[in-house]
């Protein structure tokens, strides 16, 4: 007993020690929750600035330093942090604000919570002499939960970062304020807008990032460089590259440069095609939009309120002569003809593996001529997508998983090809999923975007009753694609289940396709998806009656 007794309290005086050890190597000083962060080493290995203004912008010797900020700071610990900052000439500075993590943080933010340590802080950042560069909540869109800010409304984010910039710029004005994404896909959703950002940082090697898995790793550093700063294109300001420690080597040092130079070679078509609009919800669509479906067994095509259908070719419907055909059958309905074309499948002895530059280095001209000579020769306004759903991580499509850069110029290379035709109406094609807006090729190559809206969030749910809406998911969809500017086109839609669940998620789709001024267009998907695409699990049946159609119609139609 006495010996239990003995090794209770050695274990209990192990812990209290390495409790005493962690609580002073995190920093945590009994300020009301605050603290600097010790050890912390996250140093700038490079920054990248393609404007010709470069004054007051950090290096790789400025110092870095973060701070957990609970709303209860006192006076002991802004003392404690400006005594730091008082040793130090230029420093970043990253603010951590603490708080729950049940999703209360942001709107607490944007409530005023956090008002009276925001105010104590810019206090101690305007005394200091040097430059102050200041990074709140980074790594936002990391789809973790390491931190009360992550996992959050892209919305939320932003306006809790705009509320804190609004503050900061009129009580510390020598402040320079850094959003701060990781850089993972869809960062720019998270953007809080120019006028309350100086400078973007991104995080090479980020802890936050290596337990996912929904994209695929980088082969390598330069990897990394490009694609990250590719995400913020859009974002016309300086950008710092932090990470860990260990790469500030000779090697890693050398891949950095290596993907900034791939950024610089890259920069007139990365660049001149990075317009961040903002789509208007508003715009001029008077009327219902247009009606199309995809509808190959001609279930729903007979419907008076059908005026356009889509169909999917390939590269063999153009060399077999079979696309003609298709086109002039719908033609004789009296439809506009959407167009999917997926350039692969080719039938010549050529290899379909990198479709994307095989588009660029003109192997399929040929065929993209003649199709451009048929669709201007049938005299019909035509709705032409290339190469859709680029962006979704998966292997259904030879152009999926691509440099977004080399996608951009297979893209416009297609376009451009054509020439220009009012009738042929260029549609840029994304499913809208996280990060589409990497793949965006400019606005002077598209009229429309479109977009694909399926019950399903995830392959492998089953049960059509965990279907999403149609408006929960457009509205998410469109929340990241209306940077472009453009009307959008939903070609493909669809839902799967009993008919009854069918009708109630159509009618839904109607109502919110009614308020949304900015949708052009709309094409239900009437068919069962593709098998192979499904794997072990039941390829899901999309199709609907006739009569849930018509139902959807009139809800479309009805004022």
């Amino acid at each position: 007993m006495r010996r239990r007794a003995i090794i209770v309290i050695g274990i209990l005086l192990v812990a209290g020690a390495a409790f005493f050890l962690i609580r002073k190597k995190v920093g945590f000083s009994g300020f009301g929750g605050s603290s600097v962060e010790i050890p912390f080493h996250e140093p700038v290995l490079a920054v990248y600035n393609r404007f010709s203004n470069s004054k007051n912008l950090p290096d790789t010797s400025t110092e870095h330093i973060s701070i957990l900020l609970d709303k209860a700071a006192t006076a002991g610990f802004f003392s404690e942090l400006g005594q730091q900052l008082s040793s130090k000439k230029t420093v970043i500075v990253t603010v951590k604000l603490t708080g729950p993590s049940d999703g209360s943080l942001l709107p607490a933010v944007v409530g005023g919570s956090y008002d009276k340590a925001f105010a104590q802080l810019f206090e101690t950042f305007k005394k200091h002499t040097s430059a102050v560069f200041v990074r709140l909540n980074p790594e936002m869109e990391v789809p973790v939960k390491t931190y009360p800010w992550q996992y959050q409304s892209s919305q939320a984010y932003a306006d809790a970062f705009r509320h804190f910039a609004k503050l900061c710029k009129v009580a510390a004005p020598n402040v320079q304020l850094v959003w701060s994404p990781a850089g993972y896909p869809g960062t720019e959703e998270y953007y809080p807008g120019d006028e309350f950002t100086d400078l973007i940082s991104i995080t090479l090697k980020s802890d936050l990032e290596k337990w996912l898995e929904a994209y695929p790793p980088y082969p390598d550093l330069q990897t990394e460089v490009k694609r990250k700063i590719h995400r913020v294109r859009f974002m016309p300001k300086p950008v710092i590259i932090l990470g860990k420690e260990a790469l500030k080597t000779d090697s890693a040092k050398a891949a950095i440069e290596e993907g900034l130079a791939q950024v610089r070679r890259e920069a007139s078509i990365i660049y001149s095609t990075a317009v961040f609009k903002n789509i208007n919800k508003n715009p001029a669509r008077a009327n219902t939009p247009i009606v199309g479906v995809y509808d190959p067994k001609l279930l729903l095509t007979g419907s008076a309120s059908v005026n356009a259908e889509h169909i999917f070719i390939d590269l063999a419907h153009i060399q077999t002569g079979s696309f003609q055909k298709e086109l002039s059958a719908i033609l004789k309905r009296k439809h506009v003809p959407i167009i999917s074309f997926e350039p692969w499948r080719d039938q010549k002895v050529r290899k379909d593996t990198n479709v994307l530059r095989n588009t660029i280095n003109g192997v399929y001209d040929e065929e993209f001529k003649k199709l451009y000579g048929i669709l201007k020769a049938s005299g019909s306004v035509v709705y032409l997508r290339f190469a859709h759903e680029m962006e979704i991580p998966i292997h259904r499509y030879a152009w999926q998983i691509q440099d977004p850069v080399l996608y951009i110029k297979a893209f416009r290379y297609f376009m451009e090809l054509g020439g220009r035709d009012e009738k042929i109406k260029r549609v840029w094609g994304p499913a809208g999923d996280r990060g589409s807006m990497e793949w965006w090729p400019g606005e002077d190559v598209v009229d429309f975007v479109s977009i694909a809206i399926y019950g399903l969030p995830d392959k492998n749910i089953t049960d059509p009753k965990m279907q999403e809406s149609f408006s929960t998911i457009y509205e998410r969809k469109f929340h990241r694609v209306g940077f472009s500017g453009k009307p959008i086109f939903v070609t493909e839609f669809g839902v799967k289940g009993p008919e009854d669940y069918k009708q109630k998620w159509i009618e839904d789709a109607a109502e919110l396709i009614k308020k949304h001024k900015e949708i052009a267009g709309i094409s239900y998907f009437n068919l069962a998806d593709n098998p192979e695409a499904w794997g072990d699990i039941p390829a899901p049946d999309w199709s609907i009656q006739r009569s849930t159609f018509e139902t959807f119609i009139q809800k479309l139609s009805a004022p």
